[in-house]
């Protein structure tokens, strides 16, 4: 292989993770308890594995959010060591489960006081505006450091974080105070003034059923919908990095999906 091609194979595994990353409402949280495990209640002494599900949404260069409690292990446990793997997977449904892509992130939790990873958070999911602002709740980012991704027979990749970003390897990434800033607006003037358009890309380009998709965020690499608790994403042919290039783009989809059988 040369080396254009191992780049361009690389670059082709990245696109896949960020999908992946992208898409997902939940994954599996790996964290090692922390020495006062034992006297917690956990009977298990300081460095073992311990997974769980948590929710999970993305910032707008792709770095995993997550909204966790202080009274969980989990939460405890990156106090004491900020290591952490989340477990992406698209396995559900598959008569084979092992044919699903999955994607093995290890990165550091930091906590973040950025109100828009919390506002990106509880757009995607609602039923945690209940909780979100109880005192044991915080946010968190994962930076990632390395990723390993199983994509298929022969399509496994270990990748480095600038795959994972928007963007890619490219080193192409969001200017500061675009798109982030404009998410709110074009997210409100989709909803109110684009609602037929929202339920047109929903049925022709991802095949959903029923009417009231309502777009949640929208990032350099595509937009999320939500109805009746069901998330749905719609990628862009390429990212797009400024609210122009990112209008540009919901019209080419918007087109796309009319010119679509119905």
């Amino acid at each position: 292989m040369t080396d254009d091609e191992s780049q361009n194979a690389a670059g082709d595994a990245g696109a896949v993770a960020r999908g992946l990353v992208r898409g997902a409402a939940t994954v599996s949280l790996a964290t090692l308890l922390p020495p006062d495990a034992a006297k917690a209640g956990a009977g298990m002494p300081a460095g073992w594995p311990f997974a769980s599900l948590v929710l999970v949404a993305t910032d707008h260069d792709g770095a995993p959010l997550l909204l966790l409690s202080s009274l969980a292990e989990h939460t405890r446990a990156l106090a004491a060591d900020s290591r952490c793997t989340l477990l992406f997977d698209s396995t559900g449904g598959r008569p084979d489960p092992l044919t699903g892509v999955r994607l093995s992130l290890l990165g550091r939790a930091e906590r973040s006081a950025d109100p828009a990873h919390k506002a990106r958070f509880l757009a995607r999911h609602r039923a945690a505006r209940q909780y979100a602002d109880f005192g044991d709740f915080s946010m968190f980012v994962v930076r990632s450091e390395r990723a390993h991704l199983v994509a298929g027979f022969g399509r496994i990749a270990w990748l480095e974080p600038t795959a994972l970003a928007s963007g890619g390897a490219t080193g192409e990434r969001p200017s500061e105070g675009d798109l982030r800033d404009a998410e709110p607006l074009i997210v409100a003037h989709m909803n109110a003034d684009h609602a037929d358009a929202l339920d047109s890309c929903a049925a022709r380009l991802l095949g959903l059923a029923g009417e009231g998709w309502e777009m949640i965020g929208i990032d350099p690499e595509g937009f999320d919908l939500w109805r009746a608790g069901q998330i749905a994403r719609l990628a862009f042919e390429s990212p797009v990095f400024s609210a122009a290039d990112a209008r540009r783009a919901l019209v080419d989809l918007a087109n796309k999906a009319r010119n679509q059988p119905a």
